[in-house]
């Protein structure tokens, strides 16, 4: 899976952009606040129809301006022509000048694998961000699962608010409320089955990775869920257990929505032990064990971003990264500093310059 051209109009500090890019590596450089993370970005939200920022969508639409659309030329075998077009009305997503009625359908169709400085969050912060990346990371990998989740998500709120209506009105009918727990089992057990898959396929190959940048192992990611080694009764009992709990509380304090990613080196925790260093080594780790599924389960490569990959890591652990990405694979790599990129990557690169919201390709 390669992107083609890009096209832009009034996204971030882009008034107007058509792009054509290498099919292999594509090297952008350029100051800060140059613009060189907004042009990556555009690339992830064509994917993904959302910024890795976090950010509201509107501040993706240029100053003064009611809209924003990113356009892209998808080849993966053949051609197709993605757009998402965000406005203060909302968001419409397109294939081959094809509305899709939703977004969940549009997801996966495109893939995209990125590091950015950001993702150490990903170790570092609470269970809920690494819910959303593992969720965002399998929903590119089956489209099954964001729908799953999104039918999940949907009864989750809607037994929150009747467990809170339950509580105001003193009311004891518990029908409607069993109703809604098994749906959320039903679609609970499903998304676990399917996360416990992911992790172990991660696991299987980023202890080799890891090592091949480092020369360290023994690194691997635990799975913690409520859902663990419990059968479909058992699960039913423990929300049972947890009725009063959950109307007092006004939420559903049992389930896999409390599921939570932990990366362990042997025994220990990872964040609580390794340097900053080591953990964006292991960030990237993953992410080149997820290329590897993709290339297994979906029999195509996604789309690399590495931004501003140069100022993070030293240079021997950037040409072991950069050795272990097969020639199939399309690469955009953003740094500040063009001078510390290895001569040899960009003689193998198409390489932009960027500067005030301007880009130009050189020769």
């Amino acid at each position: 899976m390669k992107i083609v051209n890009l096209k832009l109009l009034n996204f971030r500090n882009y008034d107007y952009l058509n792009l054509s890019f290498s099919l292999n590596n594509n090297l952008i450089y350029g100051k800060n606040g140059s613009g060189k993370t907004n042009l990556v970005e555009a690339i992830y939200v064509l994917a993904l129809t959302k910024s890795f920022r976090g950010s509201l969508e509107k501040v993706l639409i240029m100053n003064g301006k009611n809209l924003t659309k990113i356009s892209g030329t998808i080849k993966d075998n053949i051609y197709h022509n993605y757009q998402v077009i965000i406005s203060e009305d909302g968001k419409i997503v397109k294939i081959d000048e094809k509305k899709e009625g939703k977004i969940s359908d549009y997801i996966s169709k495109v893939n995209v694998i990125m590091f950015n400085p950001d993702d150490l969050r990903f170790i570092k912060e609470s269970p809920k961000i690494r819910r959303d990346k593992i969720n965002l990371d399998i929903s590119q990998l089956d489209n099954d699962y964001l729908k799953v989740l999104n039918l999940y998500n949907k009864i989750l709120k809607q037994r929150n608010a009747y467990l809170k209506t339950m509580y105001i009105n003193n009311n004891s009918s518990i029908d409607y409320l069993n109703i809604l727990t098994d749906k959320l089992i039903n679609y609970g057990i499903i998304l676990s089955t399917k996360r416990k898959w992911f992790i172990n396929a991660i696991n299987n190959k980023l202890k080799k990775i890891y090592e091949k940048i480092t020369g360290v192992c023994d690194i691997s990611i635990d799975y913690i869920t409520n859902f663990s080694n419990l059968t479909v009764e058992e699960i039913k009992n423990n929300y049972i257990k947890s009725y009063q709990k959950d109307m007092l509380c006004g939420k559903t304090t049992f389930g896999i929505h409390h599921d939570d990613f932990i990366f362990k080196y042997k025994c220990n925790l990872f964040k609580d032990f390794a340097s900053e260093g080591q953990q964006k080594n292991v960030i990237i780790s993953y992410k080149l064990a997820e290329i590897m599924l993709f290339k297994e389960y979906k029999n195509t490569c996604p789309i690399l971003i590495l931004d501003d990959l140069f100022s993070e890591l030293d240079n021997e652990k950037i040409k072991n990264i950069l050795n272990l990405l097969d020639d199939d694979i399309q690469t955009f790599i953003t740094t500040t500093e063009i001078d510390l990129v290895d001569n040899n990557i960009k003689n193998k690169s198409k390489i932009f310059y960027c500067s005030n919201g301007k880009i130009e390709e050189e020769v």
